[in-house]
């Protein structure tokens, strides 16, 4: 299982920070941007192999299930 920023949110942010640069917006007068997006990931496979057993309701609050 693993919990953590959306990385196609976080290139989109990059994106979006880029452009105003080139804008010509000051890099140093820019806010730092946090992560806004976050996704729960639950690896099966590797559940399986190690032996455990993945209750029905945290899969139903799982972004994405590898099977």
């Amino acid at each position: 299982m693993s919990y953590g920023p959306d990385a196609a949110d976080a290139y989109r942010q990059v994106g979006l920070y880029a452009g105003r640069i080139l804008k010509g917006e000051k890099p140093a007068d820019l806010p730092v941007m946090q992560p806004t997006k976050f996704e729960f990931v639950i690896n099966l496979q590797t559940a399986r192999l190690l032996g455990l057993t993945v209750p029905p309701t945290l899969l139903a609050l799982a972004d994405e299930v590898i099977e």
